[in-house]
């Protein structure tokens, strides 16, 4: 029994130590079609990248980032979304990384958002001015990336004589510890009679809880969030994490039907990791969708 308790103790040390040195940077591509009624033409066809949860503060090498950044511009998205979390704890975890996230570029664009861990609420403050000073210095790190952060706001991305909505809202989550600062109505102002909306919210449980039940001209949903757990099976036809057990909607595409309109969500499972700064079974993803008229 003991040295049946030490060969398990030294398989999982050693399958743990894999996924910090093997699979932590095992950077994978997933690539998905969506079809959306009343897409306009000039739309049929544009690449969307999203990546999600950078987490900074857990980088120890500007080389894998760049690495990662590098084949986001390999695919050659016409826009980019970020989901949000790109730092662990507060702004300053970002302080030498903007010359490799500027490095990435689109036509039409980098949307951001923020995530829950983006807001400070994770370390104690010496006040509540320091708090506030974090926040700002998240949005001017943005622009000094280029990058549009929308917080409960929009723009309108135009091709030829066409246009679509972009819509991004603050960290709302379903489970009480997270913040609920996402507001879609106020986040829409201006989209009214839009036919196509793309939303970008960080929390997957804010589309099951709010969005596909409430806003049904919100097409399609861009989420992370849950890091598709870090740790689980994805070979052979099989998806598995524990992270379900907590998330009903952890990874991948799913759809809802609102008075008969299709609804979509996609929720990508990191870039970066938080708490165990590894992979086992579930990669690091960056995501190509591409959409579709009927």
């Amino acid at each position: 029994m003991l040295v049946t308790g030490w060969v398990l103790g030294a398989l999982t040390f050693l399958i743990m130590l894999s996924g910090i040195f093997f699979w932590q940077f095992a950077f994978t591509v997933r690539k998905q079609e969506v079809t959306i009624d009343g897409l306009p033409p000039a739309f049929d066809g544009f690449r969307i990248v999203q990546f999600s949860d950078v987490h900074l503060g857990s980088w120890g090498s500007k080389e894998q980032l760049q690495k990662a950044m590098d084949m986001i511009n390999a695919l050659h998205p016409d826009v980019i979304f970020f989901t949000g979390d790109m730092f662990n704890y507060y702004t300053a975890d970002g302080v030498g990384f903007e010359p490799v996230l500027k490095t990435l570029q689109a036509p039409y664009g980098i949307f951001a958002i923020a995530g829950n861990h983006d807001y400070g609420d994770y370390i104690t403050w010496p006040s509540a001015a320091a708090k506030k000073q974090n926040f700002a210095d998240m949005e001017a790190y943005y622009k000094n990336l280029g990058w549009v952060l929308l917080l409960n706001s929009n723009r309108i991305l135009k091709v030829g004589g066409d246009s679509i909505a972009v819509i991004g809202v603050e960290n709302w989550g379903a489970t009480a510890r997270f913040q609920r600062l996402g507001d879609v109505k106020k986040a829409q102002r201006g989209t009214e009679g839009m036919q196509v909306q793309l939303l970008l919210s960080h929390d997957p449980s804010h589309w099951d809880s709010i969005v596909s039940k409430q806003f049904p001209e919100i097409d399609l949903t861009f989420a992370g969030h849950t890091h598709g757990g870090q740790v689980g099976l994805d070979c052979c036809g099989i998806h598995w994490s524990p992270v379900q057990w907590v998330s009903r909607l952890w990874c991948g595409l799913y759809e809802a039907s609102n008075g008969g309109k299709k609804q979509y969500l996609y929720v990508n499972q990191a870039l970066g990791n938080i708490g165990y700064s590894g992979r086992i079974g579930i990669l690091p993803e960056i995501t190509v969708i591409t959409l579709h008229r009927p």
